[in-house]
């Protein structure tokens, strides 16, 4: 009998005004129940909405599998939820790994405490969430967030 498991984490790396990488970091994801059903919809209907989009906000309020949103989205300073760049890696298995990836470039100070990954601009499903831990992100800094989701 065959057994599907997902493990999913989301890497991190600041970037200051020069360039220089000032903070890296991983953490591990919990997917949402809805995260679940869209990925079983993704799986038989042509027309359900992948996952594309990466949004922080400013919460530390424990994730929970019945979260359909950020607690704290944050919605400006450069900061606000953006469609990645979505990829297949290999990690085990020939394209075991889906990935989605995006910069965000600040315009003014924040502290990221909180992650997701979203299937639509603004509202959608969310698939996962999870603290960041404090994040200090200031004007003109990048922030580069990775979210790998692999199924094994």
């Amino acid at each position: 009998m065959d057994t599907l498991k997902l493990k999913g984490t989301y890497d991190f790396v600041i970037k200051d005004i020069n360039g220089k990488v000032r903070d890296s970091w991983t953490v591990e994801n919990l997917v949402t129940n809805a995260g679940f059903a869209q990925l079983a919809l993704l799986c038989g209907d042509a027309a359900a909405v992948p996952f594309t989009f990466l949004a922080v906000g400013t919460s530390t309020t424990a994730p929970a599998v019945g979260n359909t949103t950020l607690v704290a989205e944050i919605t400006t300073l450069g900061l606000a939820r953006v469609g990645g760049t979505v990829s297949r890696v290999t990690t085990a298995v020939t394209n075991d790994t889906f990935r989605v990836t995006t910069t965000w470039t600040a315009s003014g100070s924040l502290t990221v405490e909180e992650v997701g990954v979203f299937n639509a601009a603004s509202a959608g499903t969310m698939l996962s969430r999870a603290l960041t831990t404090t994040k200090a992100v200031v004007n003109g800094e990048t922030l580069t967030g990775s979210y790998n989701l692999r199924f094994s």
